[in-house]
């Protein structure tokens, strides 16, 4: 008998702990789906602008699958594929409009770092645009 009210313990205890335990936080495509992110770094370097009130940024919208934003410069544009289970994403070549400004140069490296993104990871209001293994090509804050 005695060993019966154990093994019930145990068994209530066990229960009680696996409906306890929170669900693995997982990342989808409404994390970074719908919200502005703004420009912080470019291959591993803090971006320096001349003009800090044009700081890059883009958004994506599940409407068309469009991806739209500012890239310092100029406004910039197109159509992105996403793989929410597998964090991939692929920015595709869209439209961008064509003014000089002093910023020119960290408009190009943004808008090269969006081509050549093929996954991302997301951390906590930070997304980072990757290639492959490599170091991060972009990270981006969440903007309110």
């Amino acid at each position: 008998m005695k060993n019966l009210y154990y093994y019930l313990s145990t068994l209530v205890l066990l229960v009680f702990l696996t409906a306890c335990k929170t669900p693995p936080a997982q990342t989808t495509t409404a994390d970074i789906m719908g919200k502005t992110w703004k420009l912080t770094e470019l291959n591993g370097q803090p971006i320096q602008l001349k003009n800090p009130k044009n700081n890059p940024y883009f958004k994506l919208n599940t409407e068309g699958m469009r991806y739209e934003g500012h890239a310092g410069c100029n406004g910039v544009g197109g159509t992105f594929e996403i793989k929410p289970d597998a964090m991939r994403i692929k920015f595709n070549q869209g439209m961008s409009t064509m003014m000089a400004c002093d910023d020119l140069e960290t408009e190009q490296r943004f808008t090269k770092a969006l081509l050549a993104a093929d996954n991302y990871s997301v951390n906590g209001n930070t997304l980072t645009l990757n290639k492959a293994r490599m170091a991060p090509l972009a990270k981006f804050v969440l903007q309110p």
